[in-house]
């Protein structure tokens, strides 16, 4: 069945891809984007596409469209970014939430809340599983995204018990994958962006910190299947349960760009979190055994192509 779907922060790393994700499975997609992290470029490849429309439009700003889910990716999700303007970041995460949630309200539309493992903040359980409240600074500089996305959250289950609104949270990993801005200060963008130019890798602190990375069209499946099952609200991670360290993620990105770049070290930054691994239990019950299925080289190969192509730099391996 062909269905109307609203994606906030189409136009980013995340909503293109799902956007691509939507108009392939046959349904009308609404983008709306207020490109300050999102890029035309991302969608472009959609503006002659019939069932594609983009709306540049801030969503702190109220909004009214009619569809039938809506997915709400918006909000800056880098440090760099939401750090530039952190009270536009908790306003995006809130104000924008209010406004998505009334819009679900009034057209009994569902709506699938993008989450982050942020709001687990330097956690004191390892993996992270749903029912652990996490350990968050609420004043700390990252506290604009990790307790904006966690008010976010609040929104969503009191407009679920208030007024029976259909909602669906997941809480996403880190995810890397081609459309990454190559200025957004994560630490895959940054380790390739690095490894291309021939400059040091910098690793915060030891690097022997962990994440789990989740190739893009992983992490895209499991939100469709969010979305259309019938069976939870959420919240639920979506992640890859592999942990690499970070410095084992730079000798990965050396190898494969046979860079000559050196690791180099610097100050670990306030509340960045020791570990961080999502227990998936709940999603691969749930989503229908739903796993990450891209190994973690490959993902890198693809994204490093990627991003050969977006920075000008030629190749020097085939991936």
């Amino acid at each position: 069945m062909s269905l109307r779907i609203l994606v906030t922060g189409g136009a980013g790393f995340l909503g293109s891809n799902l956007c691509d994700r939507l108009l392939s499975d046959g349904h009308e997609v609404v983008c709306m984007d207020n490109l300050f992290t999102g890029r035309k470029v991302n969608i472009e490849h959609h503006f002659q596409n019939p069932k594609f429309e983009f709306i540049r439009h801030d969503v702190v700003d109220p909004f009214k469209v009619e569809v039938d889910q809506i997915y709400n990716l918006a909000c800056p999700a880098s440090p760099v970014h939401y750090r530039y303007n952190a009270i536009k970041t908790i306003k995006t995460s809130v104000m924008g939430m209010i406004n998505c949630l009334g819009l679900a309200k009034r057209v009994n539309a569902r709506i699938l809340q993008a989450s982050t493992s942020e709001v687990y903040g330097d956690p004191k359980v390892h993996p992270q599983s749903e029912d652990y409240w996490g350990h968050v600074n609420p004043i700390g500089p990252r506290s604009c995204y990790d307790e904006g996305k966690r008010c976010a959250e609040t929104l969503c289950f009191d407009y679920h018990r208030q007024n029976d609104v259909d909602i669906r949270i997941v809480r996403i990993f880190n995810t890397y994958g081609p459309r990454m801005h190559p200025d957004d200060g994560r630490v895959v963008s940054n380790f390739i962006g690095q490894a291309l130019r021939g400059d040091d890798l910098t690793v915060h602190g030891d690097g022997r910190q962990t994440r789990s990375f989740c190739y893009v069209s992983d992490l895209i499946e499991g939100m469709v299947r969010m979305m259309n099952q019938d069976h939870v609200t959420g919240p639920l991670n979506l992640g890859n349960p592999g942990e690499c360290t970070i410095r084992e993620l730079a000798r990965h990105i050396i190898d494969l760009t046979e860079t000559s770049s050196e690791i180099v070290h610097c100050e670990l930054p306030m509340d960045d979190p020791r570990q961080r691994r999502p227990n998936v239990d709940l999603a691969e019950k749930f989503l229908d055994n739903w796993r990450p299925l891209v190994p973690l080289v490959e993902g890198l190969q693809k994204t490093i192509r990627h991003f050969r192509e977006t920075l000008g730099i030629g190749a020097g391996i085939q991936v």
